[in-house]
């Protein structure tokens, strides 16, 4: 299976009395596909998986999987810890309707970069779906060089990355030049997303496309297919609800966001998240309606 395009990472919306609001994640999961995501990322980090009970996390799967097969669209889904045995478990509890799981470089312990490499050739011979690897150095306290990169990509059953960062470093590039070609990358960075499909990464995984999804599967698709200069324009456009988006802990202003847009019933999450501030929830706003109105020449064949 090939991971080309935008992929969009649901939040999970709640209640305001702290109950999962399954119609709504239906219904933000048919909005996505609708609006030019190829497909859909459930249980990542922007879902709060982790405080989600066993029965949550298999109801939000059951929902997203259920829209992904009627809309013929792909759905990943994050599975995986810091524990090698605990991860192939997980795996091998998906749902059939998987596509392919998320997982994480184990986080907290700081292995070596062999012991990565061990725990990933385990999970992806014990896994019946292809595993996309999650770097993100900043939460889990474990960098990645290019070589070790490499030896990930060679193994059978690894099918790509997500490659989250936090800029554009030596190892990036160094691993996007000679990724084998059969090896996904997608951007996994809300503002590095232009600089890494340049390099090559082959799509995204994208929180800011919950609010702004058509802006962002554009971006990703003229990066991919051009024209660059409708890419370079779009990248500049989408820069400040990025920030904007993240300017306090993911999910908190998207969730903000969305219930101000009436898309949500609630901005609630769990702790220890708190809810975003009013100061954060207005620039996003203005961003997000910056871009609605650009975007309106956009359908007419102008970015303006």
């Amino acid at each position: 299976m090939a991971f080309h395009g935008l992929f969009v990472p649901l939040i999970t919306p709640f209640t305001a009395d702290d109950r999962l609001a399954d119609d709504v994640l239906e219904a933000l999961a048919h909005a996505v596909l609708d609006d030019g995501a190829v497909g859909i990322v459930a249980l990542g980090t922007t879902a709060e998986p982790a405080t989600l009970t066993a029965a949550e996390r298999r109801r939000v799967v059951d929902i997203c999987a259920g829209v992904c097969e009627q809309r013929g669209a792909t759905l990943i889904v994050g599975a995986g810890s810091n524990s090698t045995a605990g991860s192939i478990e997980a795996l091998a509890g998906l749902d059939p309707r998987v596509d392919a799981a998320l997982t994480v470089v184990p986080y907290y312990t700081r292995p070596s970069e062999d012991g990565v490499v061990e725990h990933f050739r385990r999970l992806a011979a014990a896994s019946r779906v292809p595993l996309i690897v999650y770097n993100v150095p900043y939460r889990t306290g474990r960098t990645l060089g290019a070589d070790t990169c490499a030896r990930l990509a060679r193994i059978p059953n690894v099918a790509g990355f997500k490659h989250s960062v936090g800029g554009i470093d030596d190892a990036t590039m160094e691993f996007l030049s000679t990724r084998p070609a059969d090896c996904a990358v997608l951007a996994g960075d809300d503002l590095y997303t232009a600089p890494l499909l340049a390099l090559g990464a082959t799509g995204a995984i994208l929180a800011s496309a919950n609010v702004a999804t058509h802006a962002y599967a554009d971006l990703v698709a003229n990066w991919l297919a051009g024209p660059t200069d409708d890419g370079r324009r779009l990248n500049n456009l989408l820069l400040p609800l990025s920030r904007a988006l993240f300017a306090e802990p993911n999910p908190t202003v998207i969730k903000a966001v969305l219930t101000a847009q009436g898309r949500i019933p609630s901005p609630h999450v769990r702790l220890p998240l708190l809810p975003a501030g009013a100061a954060s929830t207005t620039a996003a706003l203005s961003a997000a309606e910056s871009i609605r109105i650009r975007e309106a020449p956009a359908a007419a064949g102008s970015l303006g």
